[in-house]
């Protein structure tokens, strides 16, 4: 794949702020700690998203993306007491900032496990019509939600198969009127869904709403070469970031499509200091925070798999292994299948001969072990980096996460986006007013 010139960047709203886009499942030590105490109403309060919508326009950032979980996270079987509530349906806000931003893309996560075409083809078009044409849909990594109960029971057996002919499906009611602006008749008829009939909105100015794939499997990374604009990637070392772009490079052109049919943004956190020591100790700092006391033993039984109630987090890890009985969390932010099949004794025993070799607590053991901050340094050093790690075929871009609740993208857009825009890296002005005229990709093909 050909790098561009300049970057691409995005913002997510402080709701996944604790794991990289494609695998909230990931790191053991991630989970939703970074909410502990904000309060029952702060993840709902529109004032949030229009505070991080406005500095993300204001750094010419390509979109804002906004995650939503179906389901309340549990632990022990109850909604999780270090995060109490969800987030509000994204779709819907983002309706609203459409209202208060002029350029910035709105990009909704909506999963494929549940709904039907015409309502998700209909909720999107829609705001991309009230957005003049910065719409996106985010499908993650297709998987089991843990939120049946709350839908209507149905056919789980092939999320992959499910995800991709939803997406087709819906790209043709988006595609369906014709280029004279008259409704025509639709049909799709696949395993998963047996639809006919004319669709309620016209195109959409871009087209079509964007379609972001997130995942790192190589299902994953298929369905995105197939049918995807962006895919998301957690960020990785530099040789396994290239290796990973090469990969989709390949899989695009298998597609018929070429390099700049699909961008690829690494998921990262920044820490930024006056000098690389104030950095460093920005980034400790922030880990703390996260890893309370009380969350800390969260971590640990969600590894030990077992209730650790009244264990002391400031003692030493524990003696016994961990159990083959079920998680001790389910839902959004629960251990993934990796460590439930027996991987649980391996992790165990290298957070054990780490606290040995350190001489330390459970909650110093899980600040250890929780995934450290991607890029940390001053903003000239930080700005090199991201500049040298796109031109090394690494990533499009990047989307950049939040690590604590407060967080948003000011500190970033203040002192790091002027100094690639010096370099050549990114744009100094938007260009255009859609979503597809930011990240340069052109008006899509009508597929009727």
């Amino acid at each position: 794949m050909t790098v561009p010139r300049r970057l691409h960047l995005a913002a997510a709203f402080p709701w996944s702020a604790d794991a990289g886009p494609g695998d909230r499942h990931a790191d053991p030590a991630a989970g939703t700690a970074g909410w502990a105490g904000a309060g029952a109403g702060a993840r709902a309060a529109f004032g949030s998203f229009e505070r991080v919508a406005r500095a993300a326009e204001r750094g010419l950032f390509d979109f804002l993306l906004l995650d939503g979980e179906s389901r309340l996270p549990e632990h022990r079987g109850r909604p999780h007491e270090l995060d109490p509530v969800g987030g509000p349906e994204p779709v819907a806000v983002l309706n609203a900032l459409a209202g208060v931003t002029a350029r910035l893309g709105l990009a909704a996560t909506v999963h494929t496990a549940y709904g039907e075409p015409y309502e998700l083809a209909r909720r999107l078009a829609t705001l991309d019509h009230l957005s003049a044409g910065r719409a996106a849909w985010r499908v993650p990594a297709p998987a089991d939600t843990g939120a049946d109960a709350n839908f209507r029971p149905g056919d789980r057996s092939d999320l992959y198969g499910r995800a991709a002919e939803l997406i087709a499906a819906t790209r043709r009611l988006w595609d369906s009127w014709s280029p004279e602006g008259m409704p025509r008749p639709f049909a799709h008829r696949g395993r998963h869904f047996d639809i006919a009939g004319e669709f309620g909105l016209p195109r959409s100015p871009q087209g079509r709403p964007v379609v972001i794939q997130t995942g790192e499997c190589g299902r994953a990374r298929e369905l995105a070469a197939a049918s995807a604009d962006v895919l998301l990637a957690r960020h990785a070392p530099l040789e396994t970031a290239r290796s990973r772009y090469a990969d989709v490079g390949r899989r695009l052109a298998a597609h018929g499509r070429g390099p700049r049919d699909l961008k690829v943004l690494s998921g990262i956190t920044v820490v930024l200091g006056d000098t690389a020591a104030e950095a460093q100790e920005r980034a400790a700092a922030i880990r703390r925070r996260r890893i309370t006391p009380q969350y800390a033993l969260h971590a640990l039984e969600r590894v030990w798999g077992t209730d650790l109630t009244g264990y002391d987090p400031d003692g030493p890890l524990p003696e016994t292994d961990p159990s083959p009985a079920a998680p001790a969390a389910s839902g959004p932010g629960a251990p993934g299948a990796g460590h439930r099949d027996g991987r649980r004794l391996a992790l165990a025993e290298r957070w054990r001969a780490l606290a040995r070799e350190k001489g330390l607590s459970v909650r110093e053991t899980v600040i250890e072990a929780s995934g450290r901050q991607s890029f940390v340094g001053t903003p000239d050093a930080v700005a090199a980096d991201l500049h040298r790690y796109a031109g090394a075929a690494a990533a499009d871009g990047f989307l950049l996460l939040p690590q604590l609740p407060a967080d948003g993208p000011e500190e970033f857009v203040d002192r790091v986006v002027p100094l690639l825009q010096e370099r050549g890296a990114f744009r100094t002005e938007y260009r255009g007013g859609t979503l597809r005229s930011h990240l340069g990709l052109a008006q899509p093909a009508r597929e009727l």
